[in-house]
């Protein structure tokens, strides 16, 4: 393990303030190409509900809600399965990552971090259950019974917020201290390739600045650390030992990122722009990144271009993938519209974005193709009566959007997203312009659901992995057929 030293430290803590007075005294210099206005978005329609198989516990209402009714009458407690079926749960509590890795040696992992916020709120909670705090680490060579074998406790895996990835070629495991609001961005790099049951400490590190989301180039040699409302940071881990901040971009609104294949383009969700109605035209935005990907001195990074859409709420991240030689992404907002003025000052009516299919095949004029929605996300729906279901008043929470992911870049048939109270939802996306509702899984609480994680795929046996902020990490076998569409 090597931990930087007081020199090292102190070089970073002067980047830091350099950066802290960059946000307060400048804007971004960059030339922004492309803009693609919401007034071309199409109208947003819920997708097709799922068509529920055999030894379903289907939903009771509107797609997607668990109405106070089934509270209660008990129903609710049964939880809400559409094909699909548990096989293991572990732990009581979740995060905003759930992640899969296999190791040089065969062995197969989850990793998930095990608290929402900071400080963790679920910290007396774990320990009493004997669960353990920071990011769990579970043996999953047998998938029916996950076996828990390290917390990791340095000080980004205590509370990595959103930025928690692991780099599949070179076996990397990352995280940045965040939020509150933002943290000193501690990084931690660890070895899973070797064994990924007993994650190894690389580096701890302020080399990314400010800590709240992160994005890896695939070839795990660079890793872009967001703070939302600051900087952008691009840090080199060519030798993950010694990690080193490459450029810092300040005064930017950035949440997660995710890259191209080749590593020269960035898509990140584009929280918006301050100005009168505080931060408000959030959307996506492509950077132009190959001079840090080619290591050139000073890299510039040029906007190619910004996009927004219809009833945006906060966007979280964009999945890039691949649909019959085309290139999309797979975009997902969270929660509700709270960062603007018009949005917190009606919260009835504030939009809820959930998620969207996005082409980029041209980098500097990227459109929508489709929306993925459940019909709790319409606004008529958002305003009603639904809104006196447990959670879902919630301007945090509620009947919105969070994470999505799908098996594989290369033509996946499948995508999974994290829908807080509507629990785990599975939609099929071989038609990019019609996606459809598959299946479902909700266990919620007395309080609501609180879905909010990335899923991981288990394709070989033909599950999902998932957590609940609430209820820990689910394995859910796809049924019906729904399993099909894996790869």
């Amino acid at each position: 393990m090597v931990v930087r030293t007081a020199r090292s430290g102190r070089a970073a803590l002067r980047r830091l303030l350099v950066v802290v007075a960059l946000c307060l005294g400048l804007g971004a210099a960059w030339s922004l190409t492309g803009i693609a206005g919401a007034d071309d978005v199409p109208d947003r329609q819920a997708v097709p509900q799922a068509d529920c198989g055999p030894g379903a516990l289907p939903e009771t209402s509107t797609q997607g809600r668990v109405p106070k009714s089934d509270f209660d009458s008990g129903r609710a407690a049964q939880g809400y399965l559409c094909n699909t079926a548990e096989v293991a749960h572990q732990g009581v509590s979740g995060g905003f990552k759930t992640l899969r890795y296999t190791d040089a040696q065969g062995n197969t992992c989850a990793f998930y971090d095990s608290t929402a916020l900071v400080p963790p709120t679920s910290l007396i909670t774990n320990l009493l259950s004997g669960a353990g705090v920071g990011v769990v680490v579970l043996d999953m060579n047998d998938p029916a019974h996950p076996k828990r074998t390290a917390n990791l406790t340095t000080p980004a895996m205590l509370a990595p917020h959103e930025s928690l990835l692991v780099n599949q070629q070179r076996g990397l495991l990352v995280g940045t201290l965040g939020t509150a609001l933002t943290a000193p961005g501690a990084l931690d790099v660890y070895d899973v390739r070797t064994d990924c049951r007993k994650p190894r400490l690389l580096s701890t590190s302020l080399a990314g600045i400010l800590g709240h989301e992160t994005g890896f180039a695939p070839d795990g040699k660079t890793l872009y650390v967001s703070s939302t409302i600051f900087t952008l940071v691009a840090v080199d881990l060519t030798d993950p030992r010694f990690p080193e901040t490459i450029t810092v971009i300040p005064n930017v609104q950035y949440h997660g990122m995710r890259l191209s294949d080749d590593g020269r383009t960035l898509y990140a969700a584009h929280i918006g722009q301050p100005g009168p109605n505080l931060i408000s035209g959030g959307g996506l935005r492509i950077l132009d990144v190959s001079q840090i990907q080619d290591r050139k001195p000073n890299p510039q990074v040029p906007v190619l271009a910004t996009m927004t859409w219809h009833g945006s709420s906060i966007p979280q991240v964009a999945e890039p993938f691949t649909r019959d030689g085309h290139q999309y992404l797979l975009e997902v907002d969270e929660f509700q519209d709270i960062f603007s003025l018009s949005g917190l000052t009606d919260l009835v009516h504030s939009p809820v974005g959930a998620a969207r299919i996005i082409n980029v095949d041209d980098p500097r004029h990227p459109f929508q193709v489709s929306d993925i929605r459940l019909q709790v996300h319409q606004p008529a729906e958002h305003a009603g009566e639904q809104r006196n279901d447990p959670g879902a008043a919630s301007p945090l929470g509620g009947y919105a959007g969070h994470y999505c992911g799908m098996p594989t870049r290369d033509n996946p048939d499948i995508a999974g997203c994290s829908m807080i109270l509507s629990g785990l939802r599975l939609f099929d996306i071989r038609d990019v312009e019609h996606p459809k509702e598959v299946g479902y899984f909700n266990k919620p609480t007395s309080s609501g659901s609180a879905a909010y994680s990335q899923p991981a795929w288990d394709p070989a046996n033909g599950s999902v992995w998932y957590t609940d902020t609430s209820t820990g990490f689910w394995n859910v076998r796809l049924t019906n057929g729904v399993q099909d569409l894996l790869p």
